[in-house]
């Protein structure tokens, strides 16, 4: 509407009469789409019985600028979308641009900054700007860098659906932008900062993992496989195996759950409709790996009435919100479901999530001042290694001797405070000794044993998994929590004295430390009565 007109008809006029009938055409504005309304000439007018008679003091009806009109409707719909400041001014057929369809958040792009809103295990909050291509692990070692938390491959970003009861921990190389833009508005959906402990589980020599009776290739050659061949072949495409076994399915609808015998192939996941047959008439297609994400259920029974604790759920991309279009999924007990949770990962992602398993040992590898961000201050940077064991001292250049001598002044350091491994006398203060194992990392006070169990299975039932707190039944007594075998177990550790002195004991006072960081120590070098070493200690950042 509005276009100028390319092409005139004029009848014979005078010349004032023509001037004037021209200044009003050219400053009278169109009402709207498809309508021109002038002096003598009828909105209504569709042309079909010929033209109405028209003075010679009037200018034509020109009928180019429906051609004009069709000609600029197509250019018009090209131009981007722009919001509508006032919608309640302009209706959608008299602003074909401003009304466009309400877009959704779509994909991130590329030079724009944004927000991800980042939580701890303690409910704080963090906000940090990303770009569209910051991935997980980026975000991950900021956050350490701004906790001065300690830097290894076990912190994770964890995705929480808490109104779906749904979590999964972010590989490496995901886009977290991409990963926030896929939430629906308003979900109660958010990254959680924590410990992963069984990320890269499945790359160290671990036979607990896949059981023999849950891989074809072991049941068809009737041998067992070494871990390390077996997941050579998942990430072989040629000869990956299949992972099969019995799963409890929610039917779609229902709240009734059916057992069935799944098999996961490189296709995708099917369940027999009969038996364990593996008949390809036998076999419904359940779900395809590449266009979904695999999901843990943590309150199964509370939200979708599990058989089991055990619960895991497959979300396809295009379920955004509600549980409609989950497929949710049972196991009998922990070890199958990390045996189908790390096949799932291993199927989706192959040789990607190999090379992000190498990249972590190559930077756990390096020094702790190699990087774009160092983490000494301005001040630490003016100091340098020194060697004063001769005559003179000098300072060290070469950066493999500045660690061996860092070593080894720490082995001495540790020979001159050994005293206070020994058993304090009567008179030495006790207190002290009874009360410094509250500044660890591995202490978390007065939790309860459901809490520490909630706590260990989030960062990973991985053998060694442990931390230590204060029991509820003793009050003098402390509990070491233990995980083994993907159960968690907890070991009463009793203050006693004798003589005066103080010390710790769990097997009756055959084995006695003089305080709980001895023990500790002692039990990450030795197994003692323990059923293995203590690897990893669970422990919550403040943001």
């Amino acid at each position: 509407p509005g276009a100028v007109q390319d092409q005139l008809s004029l009848s014979p006029l005078s010349d004032n009469a023509m001037d004037g009938g021209a200044q009003q055409s050219s400053l009278q504005e169109p009402p709207g789409p498809g309508t021109v309304e002038q002096e003598g000439v009828p909105s209504e007018w569709d042309g079909a019985e010929g033209p109405p008679e028209v003075k010679r003091s009037q200018p034509l009806y020109i009928h180019g600028c429906s051609r004009q009109l069709q000609e600029e409707e197509p250019r018009a719909s090209s131009l981007p979308s722009i919001p509508n400041p006032f919608p309640e001014l302009c209706s959608p057929s008299n602003s074909p641009i401003l009304s466009s369809p309400a877009l959704g958040q779509g994909p991130p792009r590329e030079g724009i900054s944004h927000v991800v809103k980042v939580f701890g295990e303690d409910g704080a909050c963090r906000s940090l700007e990303a770009s569209a291509g910051t991935t997980a692990r980026q975000l991950c070692e900021t956050l350490v860098r701004r906790t001065r938390a300690l830097q290894d491959h076990s912190w994770a970003l964890v995705e929480l659906h808490q109104h779906l009861a749904l979590e999964r921990c972010l590989e490496d190389h995901e886009s977290v932008v991409e990963v926030q833009s896929s939430w629906l508005p308003g979900a109660d959906s958010r990254f959680v900062f924590r410990k992963n402990f069984a990320k890269y589980e499945l790359f160290k020599s671990n036979a607990t993992l896949f059981p023999e009776v849950m891989v074809s290739s072991c049941l068809e050659a009737n041998k067992s496989m070494a871990h390390s061949e077996l997941i050579q072949n998942f990430l072989n495409s040629g000869s990956c195996p299949e992972v099969q076994g019995f799963l409890q399915l929610r039917e779609p609808g229902r709240k009734v759950w059916k057992r069935f015998y799944f098999s996961l192939r490189r296709s995708g996941l099917y369940y027999s409709t009969k038996g364990t047959s593996k008949d390809p008439r036998h076999l419904q297609y359940f779900a395809d790996l590449t266009e979904s994400n695999i999901y843990y259920v943590t309150q199964g029974k509370k939200h979708y009435g599990t058989p089991t604790e055990f619960g895991f759920c497959i979300k396809p991309y295009k379920v955004r919100s509600g549980v409609k279009g989950l497929k949710l999924l049972c196991s009998e007990d922990e070890q199958s479901r990390s045996c189908w949770m790390a096949a799932f990962r291993l199927f989706k992602y192959g040789m990607q999530l190999y090379r992000n398993y190498q990249q972590a040992q190559a930077r756990l590898s390096q020094p702790p001042w190699i990087g774009p961000t160092p983490l000494r201050s301005v001040s630490d940077n003016a100091l340098v290694a020194m060697d004063f064991s001769g005559c003179t001292g000098r300072v060290i250049e070469n950066p493999s001797e500045v660690l061996t001598v860092a070593l080894e002044e720490a082995q001495a350091w540790r020979k001159k405070t050994s005293h206070r491994y020994s058993l304090p006398a009567a008179c030495q203060s006790s207190p002290l000794s009874a009360a410094i194992h509250r500044t660890q990392p591995w202490f978390h006070g007065r939790i309860s044993r459901e809490d520490t169990q909630q706590l260990i299975g989030r960062q990973g039932l991985v053998d060694g998994v442990f931390l230590v707190r204060e029991s509820q039944r003793n009050p003098k007594g402390f509990v070491l929590s233990l995980c083994h075998l993907q159960r968690v177990k907890h070991y009463l550790i009793l203050p006693s004295e004798e003589e005066g002195r103080l010390y710790f004991t769990m097997d009756d006072g055959q084995t006695r430390f003089a305080d709980l960081i001895q023990l500790v120590e002692f039990h990450q070098i030795n197994r003692g009565i323990l059923p293995c070493k203590l690897r990893h200690y669970c422990t919550c950042v403040a943001l």
